[in-house]
């Protein structure tokens, strides 16, 4: 199996980060190369780089760039420096916990280091580069866990990207139905545009003409009728964050999504890695919900004009919770776990995440 969708990752001749510029997509493949934490913190806010795992894997690299760009020689200075880095960063994207997991992997590093200065930023670079080969290898699980659950000639409706472009490499949901389109199964998946950024028609459905699946773009508000009229087989989307009870916190549309799956029998899967649970955060109402620049709903044309009244005003929000009742399953990659999740999701806390 090859791998030929890397988003992010380190180039030693160049010695920055390049990454996948999804602002570009689907016009251009182009790569962009971060030289340091600002040029990270950048690219997450302004959705150069996006996907939970993918936002963390950056992130991780921002902390290694800190390093490597301070002119501290004092350790203590430096350590300082990097926590200080390491909050900025957390502050660009305030919803997706897979960025808090990677920046405290990064910091826990750093606060238990005891070699020299250079030694720290070989080794801040070495666990970025871990991080992202394990969410790699982590995506292949999820994928393999998910595939279980497609049939041959289903249906899927997905919503926003969670593909490669939204990890390191394969993707979640999104990787579910590569592997099982792999595997020799027939599928066809609908698309949801996923407004007001487009990352379905955007970045979904170039990801699928790349791994040659069948797809059609749908606008979102098709999606209910597209379910109730027996066109779908399987719901399937990614997670930004899980709340310690089940709930999903994800690209705003999905719960009415999720409604509409429920309504009509038709089971709705997540599927996120482990680092996306967020065991502080009792239930989904407790995760702050990010709003964004109005400018993105407010700036949509239409034929080359501007569609919106001068004066109009907007609200953004990026992500909405989708109530675990509503789900049918959450793929991991220790495995799908079934309603009632907070049990399963107790024994994954306890067990360290790990089954």
């Amino acid at each position: 199996m090859e791998y030929t969708m890397r988003s992010i990752f380190w180039d030693e001749n160049l010695q920055c980060v390049k990454v996948i510029d999804q602002s570009c997509l689907p016009i251009e493949l182009r790569y962009l190369k971060l030289h340091s934490s600002m040029d990270v913190a950048e690219a997450i806010q302004k959705m150069v780089v996006r996907g939970a795992p993918a936002i963390g894997v950056c992130a991780a690299y921002g902390i290694a760039l800190a390093a490597r760009e301070s002119s501290h020689s004092d350790k203590d200075k430096l350590k300082v420096y990097l926590h200080e880095t390491g909050q900025f960063l957390l502050a660009t994207r305030p919803t997706a916990i897979n960025l808090t997991w990677a920046v405290e992997n990064m910091l826990s590093l750093v606060d238990q280091f005891s070699g020299s200065v250079s030694e720290l930023q070989e080794a801040l670079l070495s666990k970025a580069q871990q991080l992202a080969d394990e969410d790699v290898n982590t995506n292949l699980a999820i994928a393999r866990n998910g595939a279980e659950l497609l049939m041959d000639e289903d249906v899927i409706i997905t919503h926003c990207n969670a593909g490669a472009l939204a990890t390191v490499d394969y993707g979640t949901a999104l990787g579910v139905i590569r592997l099982a389109h792999e595997q020799g199964k027939r599928l066809h998946v609908y698309v949801d545009e996923t407004r007001p950024c487009l990352q379905g028609a955007r970045l979904t459905a170039w990801e699928l003409t790349q791994y040659g699946i069948p797809y059609d773009i749908i606008v979102d508000a098709a999606a209910g009728y597209m379910i109730r009229s027996g066109k779908v087989d399987r719901v399937l989307f990614g997670a930004d964050r899980v709340a310690a009870n089940g709930d999903v916190i994800n690209k705003v549309g999905t719960y009415m999504l999720s409604l509409a799956a429920y309504d009509n029998g038709i089971p709705a899967y997540a599927a996120f890695p482990m680092s996306t649970i967020d065991f502080t955060s009792p239930n989904g109402d407790a995760v702050p919900i990010e709003e964004r620049d109005p400018a993105e709903v407010l700036e949509l044309s239409f034929q080359g004009k501007a569609v919106m009244p001068e004066g109009a005003t907007a609200r953004n929000y990026v992500f909405d919770i989708t109530p675990h009742r509503l789900l049918s399953g959450l793929i991991t990659e220790s495995g799908v776990l079934y309603p009632p999740f907070f049990r399963s999701l107790a024994v994954l806390k306890h067990a360290g995440r790990n089954l």
